[in-house]
């Protein structure tokens, strides 16, 4: 991981949940740093996965489960026919588009955690083979929410590597204005 967390004020769990997954987001989001819709929506390895397509899985990702533990409907729910549109940059969309939509999705859930009476508060799962059975607390959410972006920040090192070469450190370096090396 090529930056740490700030420890949390004492006590502060949400926070602590909050900022690790924002980290996670940051690795995500470095991945596209300086890249052109094109660059970004590039196949450089044997791959179908692209950066742009990543950053679009990841926010519609976390939109999902926001909405399971809204329990409200998801205004962008997939079908197994759009299921690949999740993935991808379609017509009208750019990368600067998903991230801005990413953006109002990350500020949304630290809202809704922050508002929830408790971490241990729970909400049901729909049933599939690959959720839990059951209901699930919110403290739980987070820390899929970190487990699910930090799984697809690396593959978005590993892509990014391979298009242009550059690195997370390097990346990292570059968004605060410093060199690497």
């Amino acid at each position: 991981m090529p930056t740490h967390v700030n420890a949390e004020a004492h006590g502060d769990e949400r926070g602590a949940l909050i900022a690790f997954v924002e980290a996670q987001r940051g690795g995500v989001r470095r991945s596209v740093l300086g890249l052109s819709d094109e660059q970004a929506t590039s196949r450089p390895s044997a791959s179908e996965l692209t950066l742009a397509g990543l950053v679009k899985h990841v926010a519609e990702v976390e939109l999902n489960w926001l909405r399971l533990a809204q329990q409200k409907p998801n205004e962008r729910q997939r079908t197994e026919e759009t299921w690949g549109d999740g993935f991808r940059l379609v017509e009208g969309e750019t990368l600067a588009g998903v991230l801005a939509f990413w953006d109002e999705v990350a500020a949304e859930t630290e809202a809704f955690i922050r508002s929830v009476p408790s971490l241990d508060d729970t909400f049901p799962l729909p049933e599939a083979p690959w959720f839990p059975k059951g209901s699930v607390s919110m403290r739980w959410l987070m820390l899929h929410l970190v487990e699910e972006t930090a799984r697809h920040a690396g593959h978005a090192d590993i892509i990014r590597e391979s298009l242009d070469g550059r690195t997370a450190f390097e990346l990292v370096a570059q968004e605060s204005g410093q060199s690497w090396g």
